[in-house]
This record gives structure tokens, sequence and C-alpha cells, in this order.
């Protein structure tokens, strides 16, 4: 940031008084000289003051968009009616579709086209050509996965109805930038300036509007940092510590999301097993492969660049995941189903979410949109929501989806069953801001790009690799040979030996997001579906990423289907890196689509996903084992099982189930401690506490702000803090661990030489001890003082100049600190890192909203942040309050009641 001009400081010289001989008239006039130039100097520092202040105003306001009035816009084919409520949330009318989606281009240009700019910088890996030389190494991991690439290829498939619809919003954002440059589009052009004055807005194309698909797919990606942690692992703990790390899912405590599949659903038109399969050969899958000093803005440094790359799509941490359920008419007041939904993910300032309503004036085959709900900046449709016909939610699928494969490379080759084969290789080329071009030799193998190198852990597992699962670790600096059987139909059989020659070991990224797919399409057929049919129609296109979908109906039916394209693995089950020289590790195909898990009405009358496990252990198909171990599933089927013994339910009781706080591993903790006394009188304090507790993460509770602290040092002594430590990521994971620890007593894990604690009631001593002095430290001496919300607190930061380290520049973006309840693993998922030695907030339910499908005025919702990314603007950030306090707005829908409530109405008139 050297670059950056002064903001703070002024060279200035100081004049003396004279000697105290010339004492009393001497002072006197100098008083009076000094009252003169005083008063001067204020008020010339007054106007100048006022002047730089109105500039300020000025520059910020400029870029707020024209809410109301007559705007032309070239290019449209008839009037389009933008209506915003007075949270600024916009519903657009138009006659066709292209029209539609041209105005929700041109809308969504005026209320974050910053965010869109940043994104597709991040997409395409061109992040140093805004902020410099820092940012090149994210860039350059970035770049090696080609997201770009993959989006034009996926551009290119598309039929030529849903490129039309992205080509018409594309049109509709350059319409807006053709009248709108630099500080008029976002205050951030303007501070961008002051470092990068050359820099120029390009025109926006379809594919940086798909690319972003893959942006949210890669922060949804499932478990590739657990298959990493355990690779590291391997180096230093046995195969049953590491087990004892990664517990299977405890099935028979907590839900699987679809206990049985639904037989004979509804039929998807046209869809076979081959069709819906996408089956590859072995051996010949398809992968992420290519085709034939500086200014800038330092963000904070991450762990690794892997983090920092899902750091730029909202901050990496504990919760990413997401709750949705879905109750049937049977159990409700109205006898109509209720749907609930709230994706947790990166806490953002403005949140990834931008919510709208599509309408066409009349609805017909030719223009079917009458949509509401939320999506992305830069990208045409809804995403979750509903229409007049059915409401979906989101849920991440949590499948493994990702692989990572050892390469033994030599020179530019790579072996294969045996044989060496070429490596491929691309240039990529980086334009760095204030800075000489920079570039990259990028190499693929059949899986996928190389990425060690490019990672600080991706590299040391080519340095010290191991292979195999968790119940097989082989180091391989000590194998002399390896399987081979590329050729097999059935990878784990009919293999034979074949010597592996020495040489140098690499890290590939087989994933499914690397291969062009359909999901740009889903979204528009999911807009426009009406029933059950039409909607696992929808959701055979929606292969990346993996998600689980709930569904109900205004004719009272409920549903869930399991999506995305999932890999059918070969000899390996893709929890440590696999032999990549060997095919019989290879990928074999995907699952078909007809042959996953889906529900149509079950029994039971209500469908819950967590991210918990899909199915049980009779699936024939492996679909992961890094689920989230489902607490937050186990603790809605509780609260909606009790709900509905009191009665018929209500979106109430949706919206207090969102907000239920009850910390589980509190409650074990409360049992764990319930005969210990403390010696130490003062720490005995924050037991006392835990004692009467209720065990909910309330933001005003001194329990629950010592309840989180004692967790975090439990599981810092029994894990992180040792000789060889243990990484704290994964706090679901970490509750099973700890729970059937704290039933055994006699486990080694209790023995910490490191920090002189041999025993478990020793090692419970010394966490409760330490959590009341670091709770002392933080937040005084006095208990009933303590308050986890404030210890908890969230600041919203934009995620670009928020992050500058120039305190002026981020105090333009961001806002906070605020106190929130919640925690990690809680219904109310308000994620934060264990062990870090911080418990602010770093995910969070993004968005919370309940269709009522009686009734879809009276649905609701709250969102994070604000409908505007322009700071200062009064909706960047006035749902936050609701959002902090669990208030739900409500989500008119129908053409009368959304007109009657507008503030503010645009027409966008054709125009030459």
């Amino acid at each position: 940031m050297s670059d950056l001009p002064s903001l703070t400081g002024a060279n200035r010289t100081i004049a003396h008084p004279a000697d105290s001989e010339h004492a009393s008239t001497r002072r006197r006039r100098i008083g009076r000289r000094i009252g003169i130039i005083a008063y001067s100097v204020v008020a010339g520092l007054t106007v100048i003051a006022l002047i730089a202040a109105g500039f300020v105003v000025w520059t910020i306001q400029r870029s707020f968009p024209q809410l109301d009035g007559t705007v032309t816009a070239p290019g449209l084919e008839t009037d389009v009616s933008v209506y915003r409520d007075d949270l600024g949330i916009p519903t657009i009318e138009a006659d066709s579709t292209h029209d539609l989606f041209y105005a929700q281009g041109y809308v969504q240009a005026q209320d974050r086209f910053w965010e869109m700019d940043f994104r597709r910088h991040v997409t395409s890996g061109r992040l140093a050509e805004l902020f410099g030389a820092s940012q090149l190494p994210t860039d350059q991991f970035l770049r090696t996965l080609s997201w770009r690439h993959v989006a034009e290829q996926e551009v290119a498939a598309l039929d030529d109805t849903t490129r039309g619809y992205y080509e018409a919003y594309a049109d509709g954002v350059n319409a807006y930038l053709a009248d709108h440059d630099g500080a008029a589009v976002s205050l951030e052009y303007a501070v961008l300036g002051l470092q990068n004055g050359d820099y120029e807005i390009e025109p926006w194309s379809p594919a940086d509007s798909v690319a972003w698909l893959k942006a949210m797919a890669w922060d949804l990606r499932s478990n590739i940092e657990e298959e990493t942690d355990r690779a590291l692992l391997a180096s230093h703990l046995t195969p049953a510590q590491i087990a004892d790390l990664y517990p299977a899912y405890p099935y028979a405590d907590h839900p699987v999301i679809v206990p049985t599949i639904t037989a004979d659903p509804p039929a998807v038109a046209g869809m076979d097993a081959t069709a819906a399969a996408g089956a590859v050969t072995a051996g010949a899958a398809t992968s992420g492969a290519p085709g034939s000093e500086g200014v800038g803005v330092s963000w904070t440094e991450v762990g690794s660049v892997v983090e920092a790359a899902t750091a730029l799509l909202g901050d990496v941490g504990e919760g990413v995941g997401s709750n949705s359920w879905v109750v049937s008419g049977a159990l409700t007041e109205s006898g109509l189903p209720l749907l609930s939904n709230d994706p947790h993910l990166g806490a953002s300032l403005p949140s990834v979410w931008h919510q709208i309503g599509l309408r066409c004036r009349t609805v017909n085959d030719a223009c079917a949109f009458d949509v509401a709900g939320f999506g992305f900046s830069g990208v045409p449709g809804v995403v979750i929501g509903h229409n007049a016909e059915i409401a979906w939610g989101f849920t991440n699928l949590t499948a493994d989806v990702t692989d990572l494969y050892l390469e033994r490379v030599d020179g530019d080759q790579y072996w294969r069953d045996g044989a060496l084969v070429p490596l491929e290789t691309r240039t990529e080329t980086f334009h760095v801001a204030g800075g000489d071009d920079v570039s990259l030799e990028v190499r693929s193998t059949v899986h996928g790009p190389i990425v060690s190198g490019l990672t600080d852990d991706f590299t040391a597992i080519a340095d010290d690799p191991a292979t195999g699962s968790t119940d097989d670790v082989r180091t391989l600096d000590d194998e002399a040979s390896t399987t081979g059987g590329a050729d097999s139909a059935d990878a784990t059989a009919g293999a034979t030996e074949t010597t592996v020659p020495p040489g140098e070991y690499a890290v590939s990224l087989r994933w499914t997001a690397l291969d062009a797919g359909t999901t740009a399409a889903a979204i528009f057929a999911l807009n426009t579906a009406t029933d059950f049919t039409q909607f696992r129609a929808a959701a055979s296109l929606f292969d990346v990423p993996a998600q689980n979908l709930v569904y109900a109906d205004r004719a009272g039916n409920i549903g869930y289907q399991a999506p995305g394209r999932l890999p059918i693995r070969g000899a390996g089950d893709g929890t440590m890196p696999q032999p990549g020289w060997d095919s019989a590790y290879d990928w074999r195909g995907f699952i078909p689509f007809t042959e996953l898990p889906v529900v149509y009405n079950p029994d039971e009358g209500y469908i819950v996903t967590a991210n918990n496990a899909v199915i049980g252990t009779d699936y024939p198909y492996f679909l992961g084992s890094d689920w989230d171990y489902g607490w937050r599933a186990a603790r809605i089927v509780d609260l909606i099982e009790r709900a509905a013994a009191r009665g018929p339910l209500t979106a109430d009781d949706m919206t207090a189930i969102q907000a239920d706080q009850e910390f589980w591993m509190g409650k074990r903790l409360i049992g764990a401690y319930a005969d210990i006394t403390l010696p130490d009188e003062k720490a005995q304090r924050g037991l006392d506490l835990l004692a009467g507790w209720d065990a909910q993460n309330g933001a005003d509770s001194s329990a629950a702000a010592f309840a989180n602290v004692l967790w975090d040092e439990l599981a810092s002594d029994l894990f992180a803090r040792r000789a060889h430590p243990v990484g704290l990521s994964g706090q679901s994971r970490l509750f099973v661990v700890v729970d059937r620890l704290l039933d055994e007593p006699d486990s080694d894990w209790w023995t910490n030489d490191t920090i002189g604690v041999d025993g478990q009631r020793e090692m419970l001593e010394r966490a409760a001890t330490d959590a009341s002095a670091r709770l002392v430290a933080l937040q005084g001496d006095d208990p009933d003082a303590w308050n986890w919300g404030s210890l908890h607190a969230i600041t919203l930061t934009s995620g670009t100049f928020g992050k500058s380290g120039i305190a002026p520049i981020e105090a333009l973006f961001n806002r906070g600190p605020f106190p929130v309840g919640g925690g990690a693993s809680v219904v109310d998922a308000t994620g934060w890192m264990l062990g870090s030695g911080s418990f602010a907030t770093t995910t969070v339910p993004s968005m919370r909203m309940t269709i009522d499908l009686s009734d879809l005025d009276a649905s609701r919702w709250n969102h994070l942040t604000g409908t505007s990314g322009h700071a200062f603007h009064p909706n960047y950030d006035d749902q936050f309050d609701a959002w902090q306090h669990g208030r739900q707005t409500p989500w008119l829908f129908t053409r009368e009641r959304v007109e009657a409530s507008a503030v503010d109405t645009l027409v966008l008139t054709p125009g030459d």
C-alpha cells in the first residue's frame, strides 16, 4: 500500500513564543494575533472541510441508482416496470423474456456492479489487474483451475433460448454501463482510482455470469480440506488415530435425509438411466485439463491459497452449509405446506444474495416467468425462492465431488499404468496493475490440473506423499509397486502388479466443476417448473454444485431430490489422495440421475436437510463420508415434532425454529463438569454459570460465553496444543469425537505431554480454569458482565476495500462490530473458527425464508445486509437489524400487493 497517497499526515512548521523577558506586552500582542490567526485558520479549515465533505458526499451519492421516473434503454422491445419496496427490493414486469432479463441485468448493475466486476475478476484469475502483485498467488491458483474457460464452454453448449437469456442480461448490464463510468458506477472505483487510475470497466458477457456459478461450487465443494488434512496427518498419526478424529456418521443417533427412497416418484419426462448418468469410460474421464512491485490492496493473509480463494467468496470458516425443511399440509394450520431455508455462507457486505422478483405481464408459454426469491448479482434468474405454483430450497449435499491424485512426474511426462504419457501444458499470462506481466505454466494430467507448487498444503502432500484411506494409509516412498489394470470394467478387480519407477510427485485435482455442465440452464427450468415432475427435470440439470433440493407446491405435495454430478469411484473412496499412476483409481462415471435419492410425500409429513448424511449405508453408491454430523438436523426434527405435538404448525413456528440457539456441546459439557469443583474459587464461578444454564447461545448470556470459551480451550488442549498439532476445523465432527472421549476416560488423547496434562479429569480442570481466566481478560472480572454476543460479534466487511488495511478506507465500507447469538453446529448457525484465538462470527445464515404455500403474500424472510451494494445508500445495510434479532419481513408476491406497496417505480423504455 506504499504507493497510495498519504491520507493522514502532512509537514507542519511550529512557531514558538518569544523569550520570557518580553513577557506581558508581547504575550498580549501574541495572544491577539494567535486569536486572529486561529479564527482565520478555523474558518478556513471549516470552509475546506465543508468543501471536502461536499465533494465526498457528491462522490458517494453520484453512483446511487435512479429508482423512479423513466430511463431510455436501447435494445428493449417494450416498456419494462421496476417496482421497489421500502427495502429497495425490485420486482420487474416485462412483456417478453428478453426484456425481463435485460431489465434484471440493468437493475443488478444499478445495485451491485462493483460486486459483479470484482467477482468476474476472481473467477477469471485477474485480481492482480485490479489490486496489483499482492493478488498474484490467488490469481495463479484460480487460473490453474480455469473456471473462466469452463464457463465459456458451458455458454457455447447452451440451447439458443437459454443463451438468449444470458445475452439479454448482458445487454442490460452494458446498457447501464454505457451511461455510467468510474465513480458514477460505484464509490469503490473512486478509491481504486487512487492506486490504479488506468483501470477501465469492460463490457459484461454471458461467460461472466456463468463463471460465478463455478465460484459458488468452490464455496460448497465439500471435503477437499478434510482430504488434505488427513493426508498431512498421515505423516505422524496412525490410521487408528486418524479414524478417531474422523469418525463415521452416527447413523444410529442422527437422522438421514432420505430414510426410504420413494420407489415410484413422478417420472421425469424423457429421462432414462443412460441419459442421466453422464457416464464416462474407464481411463477417459474428462477433467478440468486445459484446452489446446505493484500497487494493491493486501488482504489479511490466510493459511493457504485455497483458503484465500474461498475468502474472496465469503470468509472461509466453520458452518458453510445450510438448513432447509418442508412440512406437509397434514401438519400445518392452513392445510398446505410450509417451506423454510437458510443457507449458511461466509459473512459478507453486501450479502452474497440479491433478492428480486421477475414477472411476465402475461404468463404463457412464450414468457413463463412469475418468480421471486434470491439470486446472485451477475447471474440472471432466481436461485432459491418460489413461483406461483411451487417453492424450493437448497442446502449443500456435502457429497464428495473432489479428489486429489498423487501423480508421479518425470520431466514433462507422468506415469500411467506403467507407461510415461505427456503432461498437458498451457501458459497463462497475468497483467499486474503497476507492474510487469507475469507468466505461469499450467500442467495437467488426465485427472485435472496440478495444484502442488501453488499452495503450501498441496505442496507438502507432494513432498511427503501418502495415499489410501484412513484404514489403509501407505507411505509411497516405502512402496516399490502398486496395482494396475487400466482396461478392467470393474475398477476393483483384475489388477496387476506394475513397477513404479522413482520420480517426482505432484498433486492434481479432480473436481466435477472443472467439466462443462448444465447448471446455467437449470436455474430457468426451476423458475418455470409447476409440479414435481418438472421440478425433477430441472434438478437433473443442476449438476454442480451438488445440492439437496426440497420442494413444496400449492397442490399440497412435498418432496426432495438429490441432484448433481456425483462420481462413481474406482478402487479408492476419495478420503485420501489416490495414486494417479494407476487407472484403477480413476472415476468410472457418474451416478444415474434416476438412481439418486428422491422422496415424495413421505409418511412423516416433513423432510429435513442440514448437510447431514443423505441416506443410509445400504445405498449402493458411495456419496462421501465427510457429512455434517447431524446435530442441526436432529435438533430441527426434534423441534418440528415438538411443535406439531402442540398443534398445527404455522409460519411463526418455522421462524422460531430458525432462531433456535441450543448448543449441544454446551449440554454435554454441563454433564461432564457436574462432579468437578475447581480449587480456584474465581475459576469456579464459570462452572457455576454452566450448571444453571439452559444451553441457549443467546447474545446476552454469560453462561454461553463461558461454555464456548471452555469448548475452545478443551478442544485446543486435546488436539491443537501438541507436538504435532491437529487442526480444529469441523466443530460438528469434533462434537462426536469429544462426546466419545468423555465416555473413555482412559483414552490416550487425554494425555498431552506438551502442556503437561495426564488424564481426563486433569485436562477438564485445566480447560475450565483457563477458560475463566481468558474471559476475565476479555470481558472483566464480573461474570455477570460476560456475554456471548460481544465475544461472538460480527463485523460486516466489504470483501475488497473493507480489507485494505487502511482504517479510513475500511470505515467507508465496513459496518460493526455487532453482537450476535448462535454458534457453530447450532440451528442459528453463526459459525466461528475453533482454536483461532477469536470467537468472531465468520459464517452466517445468509438469509432466512419461510414460504407459505397457502398464501404466498404471507411468506416471510430476512437478509443479512441489504439490497444495495453502495456504501451509505439507505438500503446498504438496512436489513441487518432484523437479521440480528430474528425478525422476518412479509414477502409480498401477487401483482396487486407488489404494485400497491411500491415506494419507487422506474420505467425502462426502448430507445435508439
